[in-house]
């Protein structure tokens, strides 16, 4: 009776853990495939309370698994919300899905007549923006980026400033790179932001600025509340790592 119960409850943990590890898989989470794999029923309770049930109590899980199960459901239904009307509204919404499938070519497409509608609609300039950066093509996203970045008493999402930096970076103006590095630092006490600003001066042989950027990127995830530190761990994991490879220079 023992062995049944256990051969049943295997079957069940079996699957559960193709399901999380193809749902780590498509969403990015490649860090856990070691627990999963090696943890098959403890993992996969982490995994699930770690990463699943956040998305459960947003009342965004059906969604984000609809994504990772059926990929194109979402992006047939906007495309026949386009055929049917043509509005800027449903095409911003188009252009968003092809970028989560990192379409990014077809999400230009689909947002470049809201660009020319509207030129001068900073949702419409920024959200270009990121797509052409994605799309590595950075001159005009560097031109874009400035469009609206550079407006004066402007409240800027921290995210589109430390694209327009890397942007920067990716088009070879290294200087204003690294000002633009600089001052989100300063402003935003960002840890990407120093880890990427680190990157940057070890791509300059500066090794010893650059070892300064990631350990104080190491030092400075200690000092935010735990939630923050869960958000923002990858970049100290990353400069540690960093650190490492330039001692043993």
């Amino acid at each position: 009776m023992l062995f049944y119960w256990w051969r049943d409850y295997y079957y069940i943990v079996l699957i559960l853990q193709v399901i999380f590890i193809a749902h780590a898989l498509k969403t990015g989470r490649r860090e856990w495939l070691y627990v999963l794999i090696l943890l098959p029923a403890i993992g996969a309770a982490f995994y699930f309370f770690r990463e699943m049930l956040p998305d459960i109590r947003q009342g965004v899980f059906l969604e984000n698994l609809q994504r990772v199960f059926f990929p194109n459901a979402r992006l047939n239904d906007l495309e026949r919300r386009l055929r049917i009307s043509d509005t800027i509204a449903n095409r911003t919404q188009l252009a968003d899905e092809l970028a989560m499938q990192r379409k990014y070519q077809q999400a230009i497409s689909v947002l470049e007549p809201c660009l020319v509608q509207r030129p001068n609609d900073a949702g419409i300039v920024l959200a270009m923006a990121r797509l052409q950066f994605q799309h590595q093509q950075y001159a005009p996203s560097v031109e874009l980026f400035a469009r609206i970045l550079g407006q004066k008493n402007r409240l800027n999402n921290p995210i589109d400033e430390l694209l327009y930096a890397q942007a920067l970076e990716k088009n070879g103006q290294t200087q204003p790179a690294e000002e633009e590095y600089k001052r989100i630092i300063r402003v935003h006490h960002s840890l990407e932001a120093r880890y990427r600003y680190g990157l940057l001066l070890r791509a300059q042989q500066r090794g010893e600025e650059a070892g300064a950027q990631f350990q104080a990127a190491v030092d400075e995830l200690e000092l935010h509340p735990r939630y923050v530190r869960k958000l923002h761990a990858q970049w100290a994991r990353l400069s540690r790592r960093e650190l490492s490879s330039l001692k043993r220079r």
